[in-house]
């Protein structure tokens, strides 16, 4: 239920505190909630930027006396309804907290303020030969929001997700307790792992405000190649094997021909309208050219039409450009239309099966909807497009994407890979996890927040 008296109260005493840094705009409000998807917008009723630890704590403390919902909030990138405010509240936006605190590059490793993004981390550290290696697509996506919503992206295959990149990190918590998870060694047997507790909690038991991150050599040579295949379950066979082979591939990504389509008219592009597979390999100089070949070889053997390679990193770029334009590609390409990503992840052995299953479905349901995934690690995104006025097309959605979800979980799958589950996926939890699981996630959130004020309406909404 929405506390409007104590909302009200709690925005007065934080204008006083952080006068010119809290905002109750219309405008800005609204820019501060949910724009991406289907998921109606919710705006907070105000909004406040805080630059240190400490006033986050000051923030905490005031909600908790007043009863004020506090949605944490970093780039707005995510996809899920995370940053709305069903409930009314407060949203504490990070972007100014853009501190990178400390580099250490013999440890491999960094630590910087919730606010800094992937981008500014990688400008910081590249003339030091090193990199931030999870890559959501995101440039601007806050390294905070990144860990709360358990984010991936590109290069997960060879690097992996959030998870295996947070070594610690520092949150403020329901009681206004600032809880710091480990130090930076790369391993610790020491009581419960805390870190991995609060990487995907989604701002609901804590705010994220400091990180201690792993860091990577850039390597000594990178080659990226383009393979359109004759059927999208080619080119996922041809990923599997990969795969299984060995291979040291950094990314693998697949997009389907009406993706492919989409990027061509979006990005003024000339690339064949079939089903694609992008990979990069990243490694020595002579290992590189022998995976690569291998690799061919491979492609080849699953249908692969030709095999476009680029060693520059200009032309990297460009070939990688179809990839990264993907979402804003399906905008372009149906203006005016209701635009939904949705992903899962499957098993790899599963992959193929689970893509052609759903290519039958989208089909079925006579709706665009482009496939466009890091397969290298069994996720996909499917990305309906229609028209949100008809009934009938909006319930074809819903069919299709629970048949996703449901064909996703009895191959051993999840119902999102990546993008979390914020308002969009909570159907989905106890089918998921089953009703054990999720009584204990809702016994951890009552233990660490049990006045229910950390963005409430997200993942358990009892609990809001």
């Amino acid at each position: 239920m929405r506390n409007s008296a104590g909302i009200s109260a709690a925005i007065s005493e934080l204008k006083a505190l952080f006068g010119p840094r809290v905002d109750t705009g219309e405008a800005v409000c609204r820019a501060h909630a949910n724009t991406l998807t289907w998921i109606a917008a919710e705006p907070p009723d105000a909004v406040v930027w805080p630059s240190t630890t400490d006033e986050v704590v000051a923030i905490m403390d005031l909600a908790r006396r007043h009863l004020a919902p506090l949605i944490p909030f970093g780039a707005g990138t995510s996809l899920e309804g995370h940053v709305n405010a069903p409930l009314g509240g407060i949203s504490v936006d990070l972007s100014r907290m853009t501190r990178i605190l400390a580099v250490g590059p013999g440890d491999l490793d960094c630590t910087v303020e919730a606010g800094v993004t992937r981008g500014a981390l990688n400008a910081h550290v590249r003339d030091l030969g090193l990199f931030f290696a999870v890559d959501p697509g995101a440039g601007e996506a806050t390294l905070g929001g990144m860990a709360a919503t358990r984010a991936s992206g590109t290069n997960a295959m060879r690097y992996g997700t959030m998870r295996d990149n947070v070594i610690a990190l520092k949150a403020v918590m329901a009681n206004g307790d600032v809880l710091t998870t480990g130090g930076r060694a790369r391993k610790s047997a020491a009581g419960l792992d805390l870190t991995r507790l609060l990487v995907g909690s989604e701002g609901t038991l804590g705010i994220i405000t400091e990180l201690t991150l792993k860091l990577h050599p850039i390597p000594a040579r990178v080659l990226a190649a383009a393979c359109p295949f004759g059927s999208i379950g080619g080119a996922c066979e041809a990923t599997i094997e990969a795969n299984a082979s060995g291979l040291g591939l950094a990314r693998v990504e697949l997009l389907d021909a009406v993706q492919i389509r989409a990027v061509n008219f979006h990005s003024k592009l000339a690339l064949p309208e079939l089903p694609h597979l992008f990979i990069e390999i990243a490694g020595g100089e002579a290992a590189t050219e022998e995976q690569l070949e291998a690799f061919r070889d491979i492609a080849l053997r699953h249908g692969a039409l030709s095999f476009a390679w680029a060693a520059g990193a200009d032309e990297r770029r460009t070939l990688w450009r179809a990839r990264h334009d993907a979402y804003w590609s399906v905008r372009t390409m149906w203006p005016g239309k209701t635009v939904l990503v949705s992903d899962v992840a499957v098993p790899l052995t599963a992959l193929a099966c689970c893509v052609e299953e759903t290519v039958a479905d989208i089909a079925e349901a006579g709706v665009p909807a482009p496939i466009v995934g890091h397969v290298g690690d069994g996720n996909f995104h499917v990305i309906p497009v229609f028209d949100e006025a008809d009934p009938d097309a909006v319930a074809r959605v819903r069919r299709l994407l629970d048949r996703l979800v449901e064909r996703s979980l009895s191959l051993g799958g999840t119902c999102t890979g990546e993008h979390g589950v914020g308002q969009g996926k909570m159907v989905y939890l106890e089918r998921e996890l089953g009703r054990p699981a999720v009584e204990a996630m809702r016994a951890i959130k009552g233990a660490l927040d049990p006045l229910g004020l950390l963005n409430p309406g997200k993942m358990l909404p009892e609990m809001g």
